[in-house]
């Protein structure tokens, strides 16, 4: 890689988020369709309206209307009915946008619409409009009692009909809206002679139109026929085909894509929208509870026999219990905890303590930490790891489904009837304790969790869940008040561990919404409660003063109120607990703070305050030691007890709810651009969950993978850019009027593109090609050697490789000579199209690096 990395230009300088202009897009109806393309449906073709011998001819018939067909439409012409128009068989083709919700509400059948049906009216339809209500011969056409027979000119036509009936799409009668004339369907069923219910076709709720309405009439006729027993072969043959289809309709449904899609059509299951129900504050949490448990990670694996950890230069036999803990260690000693002289202390007095009580079975006797090697087990461990990279696709996804299918029972539970997912069903395996910023645990050991050491939370009369590992549970609760399913004390901290529902389970949901309609109430009282400590600031009595000194730091600042701790606990401190060493003053009005605050993270803040709460904070600390308490006089307790005055439930607490959401909100009504596009969007988001971040003092130390991934996306934006430079160069070879050379956009070259970057740039992409024609390769022969035909030669792959260096040594020949040529035939516009969008994900990158850059030190997921 050559020193491009370090190069600066106008175009990798980071954009600030702005608005970009939208542009005009196609607007659809609520239908599903454009406006537009309404006009063009078949429903209002212009070929509606002509009888059928004029809109479909077959090959055989003469341009011109015949006299049989002069006189039928002559006939058509009489008739007053509206009903009884001519019905086109061939629509005119139309842009219209598909509906698929219209398909169900149009009146007319899927048959008459493809342009497979005859839409002309039969001769008994003619004679039905008529006064007369006799009933006609069986059979159209029939002479002196005969059925007539089909004329061989005929056959042809007569084919295509059973082609058609062969789909299927027969049009049963209509079930709604009856023709006009009631006494005439009377008539016609009597005529068929309709047995029973079942013999009757179908029927759907369908209105009858013109359309449906000659369809109807033309099915009624060729139902008289096989009632009448004068059948043609025609006849006989769509009877056969429609019982054929009627029986297999009957079958089970068979294995395949129609049960797949029979599936997918399947409603999905009833969501419980428990945020309809309201907030539940009352004692009770559930009524019944069914769960598994929780999953206990597996057992420690020891070391092949070869794999030695070294202690003054010679191989030590640790037993399984000592060489998991040496293990632990050894997988981080390339990482910044092992330079860490805390965090070596705390494992090595820890790791003493297993050696005492599992020794080496060699008698080694280990005492002195800067003797021993862990370096063995380490290579040992990133070779296990390089070959889980290794790993083909298949088999990872084997070893993945594997791991779901062991913990499938764990991941859910029965919470009052309802499947709700679990949150973190996965016990800790033992491990190394990290800590978060300057924790003084740091190294220790974490414990190896037992089922002695949990705690089960369980509905009564439900079965016990067995753990998955050899034990019995330290105690079954059934605890209706609280909602963890299982509990334990961790070993390092002695804190208190839960296992609680997911995030977007009822439980957590309805917690989340007490918690936040709190902070909603506490706008109606925080105007009056900031009065009134404003005004303490100024009590005689100094307790109440102090309480208004801390009521303005956790209001103003969002800070926790802190609790007490033990002496074996991490020093961290909230805002009753400040000692005066974490406060300084500088004048005018600046306090400084500098403290541990939870999770160890440091909280160093410089800030203005009123020039009283200054003058109370000099107060505060005249007479006292460096490591007494700022406010002697407030505790935690008294401050939320004094709080429940104005506001039930109103603890310190609430407001770090209700000034980060309120900030929240400002953020983003000051920061999203109206018509920006979705990066910007996302870039303002994240702008604004930041700056909550920041006033919570969510931090995270920058990861160290930042730089790398940094220097990826730099990249990324140089491979837009070379794809852009070839773009332009395509856009002036085509371009014979030479305009674009000197127009704004493409006139200036792609800056940060030195030659010996394009170069390392083409020879990637070539390997990249090469690999996957590699690939496709091997994966056809595989697929060929399944279906037992004979594999491709390697000389097959050998040519395709030399196609790939030939196009890729002539494009290098062509961007130097400036003279590209496109694949295929390439218009201007679909050229600069191309840049436009081009342009836009160099954008949309650009804006990603700020976004990233930005957040580096901030934990946006922290609560």
């Amino acid at each position: 890689m050559s020193s491009v990395s370090g190069t600066t230009s106008d175009d990798d300088r980071p954009l600030v988020s702005t608005p970009a202009k939208n542009g005009n897009h196609h607007v659809v109806n609520g239908n599903g369709a454009s406006n537009g393309a309404r006009g063009s449906s078949p429903m209002t073709s212009d070929d509606d309206d002509m009888p059928l011998s004029q809109s479909t001819r077959t090959k055989s018939e003469p341009a011109t209307p015949s006299v049989r067909n002069l006189k039928r439409k002559k006939a058509f012409d009489s008739d007053s009915s509206d009903d009884d128009v001519p019905l086109a068989s061939s629509p005119a083709k139309s842009a219209a946008v598909p509906m698929p919700g219209a398909v169900s509400a149009t009146t007319v059948p899927a048959s008459a619409v493809n342009g497979k049906t005859r839409g002309t009216k039969s001769k008994r339809e003619i004679a039905t409009d008529s006064e007369d209500d006799e009933p006609l011969p069986a059979k159209k056409g029939a002479a002196n009692g005969k059925p007539r027979q089909p004329p061989k000119k005929k056959m042809k036509q007569e084919s295509e009909d059973d082609t058609f009936y062969d789909s299927g799409d027969v049009m049963p009668l209509p079930k709604e809206k009856a023709p006009p004339r009631a006494k005439r369907k009377v008539k016609l069923e009597e005529d068929f002679g309709y047995s029973s219910e079942e013999e009757k076709p179908a029927k759907k709720k369908r209105a009858t139109t013109k359309k449906t309405l000659a369809k109807k009439v033309k099915g009624e006729d060729q139902d008289a026929d096989v009632a009448s027993g004068s059948e043609t072969p025609k006849a006989r043959k769509r009877a056969t085909k429609a019982k054929a289809k009627k029986e297999e309709s009957e079958q089970p449904e068979k294995k395949g894509r129609g049960k797949k899609k029979k599936e997918e059509t399947e409603e999905p299951e009833e969501v419980y929208k428990w945020w309809e129900k309201g907030a539940n504050d009352s004692g009770e949490k559930w009524q019944t509870l069914e769960h598994n448990g929780v999953c206990f990670p597996p057992p420690y694996e020891p070391l092949p026999h070869y794999v030695k950890m070294r202690y003054n230069g010679q191989d030590v036999n640790l037993s399984p219990e000592s060489e998991e803990v040496a293990g632990f260690y050894a997988k981080i000693i390339e990482t910044d905890h092992a330079k860490d002289e805390v965090f070596n202390q705390n494992f090595f007095s820890d790791w003493q303590k297993v050696l005492a009580k599992h020794p080496p079975r060699d008698g080694t006797r280990i005492i002195d930490f800067k003797l021993c090697d862990f370096r063995p087990m380490f290579e040992h461990f990133e070779a296990e790891k390089a070959k889980k990279k290794a790993m083909t696709a298949a088999e990872k996804k084997e070893l993945k489904e594997a791991k779901q299918k062991a913990e499938e029972k764990f991941a859910s539970c029965l919470l009052d009837g309802r499947k709700e997912k679990v949150g973190n069903f996965r016990v800790e395996p033992p491990d190394l304790f990290r800590g978060r910023g300057e924790h003084p645990k740091k190294g220790c050991l974490k414990a190896r969790i037992r089922p002695e050491d949990i705690t089960i939370n369980i509905g009564e009369g439900v079965p016990i869940p067995e753990p998955n590992m050899p034990g019995k549970w330290k105690t079954i609760i059934h605890d209706k008040t609280v909602t963890w399913l299982a509990c334990w004390t961790e070993n390092i901290n002695g804190n208190y561990k839960y296992v609680f529902l997911a995030a977007g389970s009822s439980l957590k949901g309805q917690s989340d919404m007490i918690k936040f309609e709190k902070a909603r109430e506490l706008k109606n009282h925080v105007d009056r409660i900031r009065r009134d400590y404003t005004e303490n600031l100024k009590n005689k009595v100094m307790a109440d003063r102090q309480r208004a000194t801390a009521m303005y730091f956790i209001d103003r600042l969002a800070l926790r109120a802190g609790n007490e701790k033990g002496e074996d606990e991490a020093d961290t401190v909230g805002c009753c607990s400040l000692r005066c060493e974490h406060v300084t003053l500088e004048q005018p009005n600046f306090i400084i703070f500098d403290f541990l605050g939870k999770d160890s993270i440091r909280y160093y803040n410089r800030v203005p305050v009123d020039q009283q709460v200054f003058k109370n904070i000099r107060i505060f600390k005249q007479g006292k030691e460096d490591h007494d308490d700022l406010f002697d006089r407030v505790t935690t307790s008294s401050l939320n007890k004094h709080l429940q005055n104005y506001m039930k439930g109103l603890t310190a607490k609430v407001f770090r709810t209700y000034n980060a959401s309120i900030t929240f909100q400002e953020q983003l009504d000051q920061g999203t651009p109206e018509k920006g596009t979705v990066q910007e969007k996302l870039v303002a988001y994240n702008h604004a969950n930041r700056m909550v971040a920041i006033l919570c003092n969510h931090q995270r130390s920058v990861p160290k993978t930042h730089e790398q991934s940094m220097e990826k996306m730099r990249d990324k934006i140089r491979g837009f850019k070379y794809e852009r430079m070839r773009l332009r160069q395509v856009l002036f070879s085509i371009d014979t009027t030479g305009k674009l050379k000197k127009k704004k956009a493409y006139a200036e070259d792609e800056s940060d593109m030195e030659e010996d970057w394009i170069v390392e740039h083409e020879d990637r992409l070539k390997a990249k090609d090469i690999e996957r024609a590699e690939k496709k390769f091997a994966k056809e022969n595989e697929k060929a050697a399944e279906e037992g035909k004979k594999p491709e030669p390697e000389s097959v792959l050998r040519d395709k490789i030399k196609e790939i260096e030939a196009e890729y040594k002539q494009s290098r020949k062509d961007r130097l000579s400036g003279k590209v040529s496109s694949r295929g035939t390439k218009t201007v516009e679909k050229v600069e199209e191309a840049i436009q969008k081009l342009d836009e994900k160099i954008k949309t990158a650009k804006l990603q690096m700020v976004d990233r850059e930005a957040g580096k030190e901030v934990a946006l997921g922290t609560r």
